[in-house]
């Protein structure tokens, strides 16, 4: 058992019974959302982003941090839990009342919250080892019993001379980012392309398919739309920062977490920029993913989360990438999946990728690709926000 969950597993059984109950709440969505300050809040911090008791109503316990970090966070415990908004929170005429208090989780998750800081303080130095997902793994209740062993399964007992795996075989990161950028048509043939223009379908929201297209220019623009049936859905980076719109919602501007994440998927040259996404990179023990054996190398850099890239050992391509956004209670993991390799203008594209995050998935596959054509930058710009509503 990790250290981290034996921790949590033995400060809650200390608990009362009412508590060990209501752990959920710890984890609930937008749990701490629904916490908003009644207390008046602090002038902002000249320059500074705002704050969540600035911004919001009735925050208890994630005070004093930057407000875009609320909604992160409260993803981070529906994903931990496997619940959604209204296990915690309270629906009213208009949708979701997230100031009210008034179901037992919500109240409940303020003191879990504070427990997990706790442990994490006493136990490790303030260092976060200890998160939601440690003893929820999905589950709205934490499971305190040890489950029985499934038919088949066998456990070797460990003797203390297991064989190492022998590192010297696995190629460097060097080796298979050459590799990399050969097997995508090198770097002389990519820096010939400028633009790119994509046309296809989006799937994974049930039996639902959308149509998108996706539109992308060298260094690092990019923007995709969905068409849904109630208008479009927009993701996109113009170079420096990042947007997001849905209908009938204004535009939500990107976090710093955020915004790193959207310069990876819109660097126009990824295969000849690979190197320069983290400071220093090393090679892991890789694994077999869709029946291709893949080298997998992790980068690291200061203050930052890691970032997983895993190549197919035979073509050399990218097959996977695994990023995770920071939240301040753990980290999100972003999953792509890339396949489906063309050759187009002597370059090596993928026509089909899939995004995984807790909770949700999706794939786009390409059907119509075209390359050094036109695209308005315009299309990288985010709309204005929506002026105010007059008051009456």
């Amino acid at each position: 058992m990790r250290r981290s969950t034996w921790v949590c597993a033995n400060k809650v059984s200390a608990k009362k019974s009412l508590v060990i109950l209501t752990i959920a709440a710890l984890c609930a969505a937008f749990a701490v959302l629904a916490a908003q300050a009644q207390a008046p809040a602090a002038a902002p911090p000249q320059n500074g982003p705002k704050l969540t008791d600035q911004q919001f109503k009735n925050i208890k316990i994630l005070k004093g941090i930057p407000a875009d970090q609320l909604i992160p966070a409260m993803q981070f415990m529906t994903a931990s839990l496997g619940v959604e908004c209204e296990f915690c929170h309270v629906r009213g005429e208009r949708g979701l009342v997230f100031e009210k208090d008034d179901k037992k989780p919500k109240q409940a998750a303020r003191k879990m919250i504070e427990m997990m800081n706790a442990i994490n303080k006493d136990n490790f130095d303030g260092r976060r080892e200890v998160t939601c997902y440690s003893c929820h793994r999905g589950a709205a209740h934490p499971v305190g019993t040890p489950l029985v062993a499934e038919e088949g399964a066998k456990s070797e007992p460990l003797t203390g001379n297991e064989k190492k795996p022998d590192v010297s075989t696995r190629p460097t990161a060097d080796q298979v980012f050459d590799k990399y950028l050969a097997a995508a048509g090198g770097a002389a043939a990519l820096e010939k392309i400028t633009s790119r223009v994509e046309k296809g379908s989006l799937s994974g929201f049930g039996d639902t398919t959308f149509p998108i297209e996706i539109y992308a220019k060298a260094p690092d623009e990019r923007v995709s739309i969905m068409h849904l049936k109630g208008g479009d859905s927009t993701t996109a980076f113009d170079g420096h920062a990042g947007w997001m719109s849905a209908p009938g919602r204004p535009p939500h501007i990107m976090n710093a977490d955020e915004n790193s994440g959207a310069r990876i998927d819109a660097d126009f040259h990824l295969p000849a920029d690979v190197k320069t996404l983290s400071q220093d990179w090393k090679p892991a023990p890789g694994e077999t993913i869709d029946g291709h054996p893949a080298n997998l190398i992790v980068g690291r850099t200061d203050d930052r989360p890691t970032l997983r890239l895993y190549f197919d050992a035979q073509s050399g391509l990218l097959i996977r990438l695994i990023r995770y956004d920071e939240t301040p209670l753990g980290r999100l993991p972003i999953q792509i999946d890339y396949s489906d390799y063309r050759d187009a203008d002597g370059i090596k594209v993928p026509y089909r990728w899939s995004l995984a995050r807790p909770g949700n998935r999706f794939t786009i596959q390409v059907d119509e690709l075209h390359q050094n054509v036109p695209v308005d930058d315009a299309k990288f710009t985010a709309p204005p926000p929506p002026p105010p509503t007059a008051s009456h």
